[in-house]
């Protein structure tokens, strides 16, 4: 006989119960719909943002036991045993405090907010100490556990595009399971099964937090959010690819290899190469290198 071993590993379904419209309410978020099976949610999103804007406000969440179709950066696929993951997406149609819809370029810092939110969730529910590798992953001890993807989307009525924001979070991958070796999941970091349903709780509420304080300051990465600190300041100190040898790899082949030193204002990496060249990069993927031989870290 066959045993089913998915309650043990933490793999059994979302528990719908505690994700509901109460749920919601208390979370400030618009509505979360738990679905067993999706192409993509993020892809989803976008078309109901578009065809169904009354249903699907600021703050709506679509979430998905299995995706057939997930992808990350670069159309890169994105998938995993059903039960062993979360994938979630947002959809945002940011506005300040005087009902103003946010400047666009603030757009580039929502995957950050995100990331800020699942290190906070990680922590509270797994008890992981986890950071973020520029541009759009969380990490612990170096090994990826999330990454996060930002699309637009149709405005609504002729209001500037909103923004869908999706999240692939391995939750009880086995090593066996995993998709590359630089990869990790919470219950392996964790040393034990984490809630999937107390993660996405967690992640859920602490980013509805985070993206009211940002749309308060309209967006601007380098104001102080009430009585904190600014979320420019809050991504640099969790960002471990700050102050380490990089490869960059950019848009259209080229590779850029040198220090990276900071964020701007739009969440760019600023780079120093050893020539003392400075470059800021707003798009590519990042390869930490090892300080003595140059190799991967």
């Amino acid at each position: 006989m066959e045993l089913d071993t998915s309650a043990a590993e933490g793999r059994g379904p979302l528990d719908r119960s505690r994700l509901g419209a109460d749920f919601a309410v208390r979370a400030g978020l618009s509505r979360v719909e738990v679905v067993d099976e999706l192409g993509s949610t993020n892809d989803e999103l976008v078309l109901l943002s578009e065809t169904q804007p009354d249903a699907w406000g600021d703050l709506a969440v679509l979430v998905a036991e299995r995706q057939t179709r997930g992808h990350g950066r670069l159309h890169r696929p994105w998938e995993s045993p059903v039960g062993a993951s979360l994938a979630v997406s947002i959809l945002l149609r940011p506005h300040n405090s005087d009902g103003r819809p946010l400047p666009t370029q603030s757009y580039s810092w929502i995957s950050a907010l995100a990331a800020l939110a699942l290190r906070e969730a990680l922590a509270q529910v797994a008890g992981l100490e986890s950071a973020l590798k520029w541009p759009n992953d969380v990490v612990v001890g170096g090994l990826k556990i999330s990454g996060i993807l930002a699309h637009l989307a149709p405005g609504a009525r002729g209001e500037p595009p909103a923004v869908v924001l999706g999240a692939g979070i391995n939750v009880s991958l086995r090593e066996d399971e995993l998709p590359v070796p630089t990869a990790t999941s919470a219950s392996l970091a964790a040393g034990r099964p984490v809630d999937r349903t107390g993660l996405l709780a967690a992640y859920l509420e602490d980013f509805a937090r985070r993206y009211r304080a940002f749309c308060s300051v309209n967006g601007n990465a380098e104001t102080p959010f009430a009585g904190g600190r600014s979320l420019l300041s809050q991504v640099q100190d969790a960002t471990i690819t700050l102050g380490r040898r990089v490869r960059v790899e950019l848009p259209g082949g080229r590779r850029l290899v040198g220090r990276a030193t900071g964020l701007d204002s739009h969440g760019a990496l600023q780079v120093v190469e050893d020539d003392g060249g400075r470059h800021t990069v707003g798009a590519g993927d990042v390869v930490h290198l090892r300080p003595a031989d140059g190799g991967y870290a």
